[in-house]
C-alpha cells in the first residue's frame, strides 16, 4: 500500500520546474525512465497484438525495447529527418518489421482509427512547453490527431511530469472528448532517477497518463493510482488534480529536505493518506538540528496510538526535547491517527517506509532506524462517536499509556488536545465479570491540581471554619473530571459547576461517571449569564474557576474566551467572591499580546494577582483574590504552601487512590505577582 502525501508546506512550483530543466537541459528527458521501469505500465496498458504510434520517437529506445519482448506491430514517427534517418539505419536489420516515418504528428497522414494504441514518452511535455494560447493550439491539434487516428477503445499512454499547465489541460480536455482518465504515479521511475542520480537531490515525479477512447461515456470516469495499486476512483476532476499535485508537493518538499538543513526553522509538516481516504493515516513532523560529532544522520520515530497528544509529541518543544534524547541530525516524528486500524509496529514500518525514505537527507546509505515507546502500535478504542452543536464532532476513547487505561474526550475540532481524561481501573468481583470503573482521584491535566489547591486554599485557609460548607462555582465542566476530584477530596465543599452543552454532562454522566447529590449539582446554562446573574441575586462563593475553551481556534488565546475576561465580567466576580474568596482562571495563550492585556484587565480589577506557569505546557493558572495582604508573593507562598499540603492530605484522608502528590517547593519557587 503506498501513501498519498499531502504537505502543508508552501514553494515556488515554478522555481523547481525551472530549475530541473536547467540542470537537466537535453537530458531532461531521460528523466522520464527506460524499459525496464517502464514495463509494468506498458505491459499493463499495451498488448503485443495491438497496433502502436510511437509519438515523437527522436532517438529513444524505447519502441526498439519493445520490439525485442514481443511488440512487433510499431509505427514511429518524428518531425526531425535527422532522427528517423539514424533510427532507420540503427534498426534495419535487426528490427525490419519496425517503421521509422518523418512526420509531425499535429499534421498525421494516417487514416483514420488506424492504431489502438498510441504511445508518448516526454513528447506530450516538449510541446507544451509554455501556457501560451498558440502552444495550446498546437497541443490541442496533437490531440485531435491521436483520437482521429485510434479506433474506438484505443488508448492514449503518455509518460510526463504533468506540469500544472499541462495537467489542467489534460483534465479539461480529455473527458470531453469521451476519454476515460487515468493518472498513474510511476513509483519505480522515480526510485531508478533517484539512485541514478544520488549526488543530486533534484527529483521530480513521473507519471502515466491513459486516456481510454470511447463513443460515449454518460459521466467522467477519472481514477488515479500508485504504481500497481489499486486505482481510485474519483468524481469530479479537482479531486483528480488534487491527488496529482499532491505527489507533486511533497516530492519538491522532499527535495529541498535532501539537499539542505532545516535547523533554526521550522518543522516540515507531512500527512500521509491512502489513496481512497480524505482523512490522514498518518501525520509526519521532520525536525534537523546542526551537524555534529556523535549525531546519527536520520532516524523515524512512531508515537504509539493515544500518546500523541502528550507533550513531547505534541508540541514543537516537546518533539525537539524528544530530538535531543534521541541524538540524531534528522528525526521523523511519526503520529497515528483515530479512526484508523493499524495492526503491528512492524507493518506500520513497513507501510511507512517509502515515505520515510523520501525524507531522508541526500546520500544516505545506511539503514534508517525506527524508533518508539515500546514494541507495539498501542492501543486505542473508540467508546463513542458523537455530534454536539456547540462543540462538533467529538469521541469518547480509551487508550493504553505507560500500563494505564486512560478513557479521554476529544473534540475533533482540535484533537490532538485532551478535553478530559479519566483513569480507568478494573475492579474484580468474586464469581463476577470484571467491571471498569473511574478514579476519582485522578488528575490528568497538571493545571486542574494548581486550580484544586486554589480551592483549597479559598475553602480552609481563608474561611477554616469546618462545620460550614463552602461554596465554589467551575465553569466549564467537559468530563466532569475536576469537579469529581474536588468533590470526593474536599468533603466541605460544595460545588455548583455550570456547563452551556447539556451534551457534555450526558457525556459526563455516562462515560465519566459524574453524579449529583447534595454537594454537587450541574447548571446548564451560559457560563457569563450565570456568573451576572449570581452578582444580581446577591450569591457569593468561596472560590469560582473558570475553565472553559473558546472554539475560535484562530484566535491567539484558546482559553477562556475573550469574553470571559471583559472588565464587566470580572467586577461581577470580584462582587461574587467578597473579601476572603479566591478567582481562578485556566490561561491557554501563544499570543504574548493577548496574554499581556489578560493580565493588564485583571490587575484593574483584582487587588491581589498571581500565577503559575505549567513547565511543559502553555496553560498558566491565575490566581485572583480581594484579600490586601496578598499583595506580596511572600503571602501567596505561605498560603499556598499550606493548602498545597492540606490537599495532599485531604486526599490521602479520603483515600482518594491519587498518584498527583502536589511537589510543593517546587510550585512555590514558581509563583509570580
Amino acid at each position: 500500500m503506498n501513501l498519498l502525501p499531502k504537505t502543508r508546506e508552501e514553494f515556488a512550483q515554478t522555481d523547481y520546474w525551472n530549475e530541473f530543466f536547467k540542470k537537466r537541459g537535453e537530458k531532461a528527458f531521460e528523466w522520464y525512465g527506460e524499459y525496464l521501469e517502464l514495463c509494468d505500465q506498458i505491459h499493463k496498458y499495451i498488448k503485443p497484438a495491438d497496433r502502436i504510434l510511437m509519438l515523437g520517437c527522436g532517438n529513444s529506445k524505447l519502441s526498439m525495447d519493445m520490439y525485442d519482448t514481443g511488440f512487433r506491430d510499431i509505427t514511429n514517427i518524428d518531425i526531425s529527418p535527422i532522427a528517423v534517418k539514424k533510427m532507420v539505419e540503427l534498426n534495419a536489420k535487426s528490427r525490419p518489421d519496425m517503421k521509422f516515418l518523418q512526420m509531425d504528428a499535429t499534421a498525421m497522414t494516417f487514416p483514420d482509427e488506424s492504431f489502438s494504441v498510441s504511445l508518448d514518452k516526454g513528447t506530450l511535455d516538449a510541446l507544451f512547453a509554455d501556457d501560451e494560447p498558440e502552444t495550446k493550439a498546437v497541443v490541442e491539434n496533437y490531440f485531435k490527431e491521436i483520437l482521429r487516428t485510434m479506433r474506438n477503445g484505443g488508448r492514449y499512454v503518455g509518460i510526463s511530469l504533468l506540469q500544472e499547465h499541462i495537467l489542467n489541460f489534460l483534465l479539461d480536455f480529455l473527458p470531453k472528448q469521451n476519454c476515460m482518465l487515468r493518472i498513474v504515479h510511476c513509483l519505480g521511475v522515480e526510485q531508478a532517477n533517484k539512485e541514478k542520480n544520488a549526488d543530486d537531490a533534484l527529483t521530480l515525479p513521473v507519471f502515466v497518463v491513459v486516456a481510454t477512447k470511447f463513443k460515449s461515456l454518460p459521466m467522467p470516469v477519472l481514477e488515479f493510482g500508485f504504481g500497481n495499486d489499486k486505482m481510485q476512483r474519483f468524481s469530479t476532476v479537482s479531486e483528480l488534480n488534487n491527488a496529482v499535485s499532491s505527489v507533486q508537493k511533497a516530492a519538491l518538499v522532499c527535495n529541498g529536505l535532501a539537499r539542505s538543513n532545516i535547523a533554526g526553522h521550522n518543522e516540515v509538516i507531512m500527512d500521509l493518506h491512502r489513496p481512497s481516504e480524505q482523512t490522514p493515516r498518518y501525520t509526519i513532523h521532520i525536525l534537523d538540528k546542526p551537524p555534529a560529532r556523535g549525531l546519527g544522520k536520520y532516524a523515524a520515530f512512531i508515537v504509539p496510538q493515544g500518546r500523541e497528544v502528550e507533550w513531547l509529541f505534541s508540541t514543537p518543544a516537546g518533539r525537539k526535547k524528544l530530538q535531543d534524547s534521541a541524538n540524531f541530525q534528522r528525526l521523523a516524528v511519526v503520529t497515528l491517527h483515530r479512526d484508523q486500524v493499524y495492526s503491528t509496529l512492524d507493518e506500520v514500518k513497513q507501510e511507512l517506509a517509502d515515505s520515510i525514505k523520501n525524507l531522508s537527507p541526500a546520500g544516505l546509505t545506511e539503514q534508517i532506524p525506527y524508533l518508539s515507546l515500546g514494541s507495539d502500535v498501542g492501543k486505542r478504542e473508540t467508546l463513542i462517536c458523537g455530534f454536539s452543536k456547540i462543540s462538533g464532532d467529538f469521541r469518547i476513547e480509551e487508550v493504553e499509556a505507560n500500563g494505564k487505561t486512560l478513557r479521554r474526550l476529544i473534540f475533533l475540532s482540535n484533537q490532538f488536545v485532551v478535553q478530559s481524561e479519566a483513569l480507568v481501573k478494573t475492579v474484580k468481583i468474586k464469581g463476577k465479570k470484571d467491571r471498569k470503573k473511574i478514579d476519582f482521584g485522578y488528575l490528568a491535566c497538571q493545571h486542574h491540581l494548581y486550580m484544586s489547591v486554589g480551592v483549597q486554599l479559598a475553602t480552609t485557609v481563608q474561611n477554616p471554619k469546618r462545620d460550614v460548607e463552602k461554596d465554589v462555582l467551575v465553569v466549564g465542566l467537559g468530563g466532569g473530571g475536576l469537579c469529581s476530584f474536588l468533590h470526593a477530596a474536599l468533603p466541605q465543599a460544595r460545588i455548583t459547576a455550570v456547563e452551556i452543552d447539556p451534551i457534555m454532562l450526558e457525556v459526563a454522566e455516562q462515560y465519566f461517571e459524574l453524579k449529583q447529590d447534595k454537594r454537587f449539582h450541574v447548571v446548564i446554562d451560559d457560563g457569563l449569564d450565570f456568573v451576572e446573574r449570581c452578582r444580581n441575586e446577591d450569591i457569593h462563593f468561596d472560590a469560582v474557576l473558570f475553565d472553559v475553551d473558546s472554539k475560535d481556534l484562530s484566535l491567539g488565546m484558546s482559553c477562556p474566551p475573550q469574553s470571559f475576561l471583559a472588565t464587566k465580567i470580572l467586577q461581577h466576580i470580584k462582587e461574587i467572591i467578597g473579601p476572603k474568596g479566591l478567582f481562578m482562571l485556566n490561561l491557554v495563550c501563544r499570543d504574548e499580546s493577548l496574554r499581556a492585556e489578560a493580565l493588564h484587565n485583571l490587575h484593574q480589577v483584582f487587588p491581589a494577582v498571581c500565577s503559575y506557569k505549567l513547565e511543559e505546557d502553555i496553560n498558566e493558572i491565575i490566581y485572583c483574590a480581594n484579600d490586601e495582604k496578598y499583595k506580596t508573593v511572600e503571602q501567596w507562598k505561605k498560603n499556598m504552601g499550606t493548602a498545597g499540603r492540606g490537599l495532599n492530605s485531604a486526599v490521602k484522608e479520603t483515600k482518594l487512590a491519587s498518584e498527583d502528590a502536589l511537589e510543593v517547593a517546587e510550585f512555590l519557587s514558581e509563583l509570580k505577582i
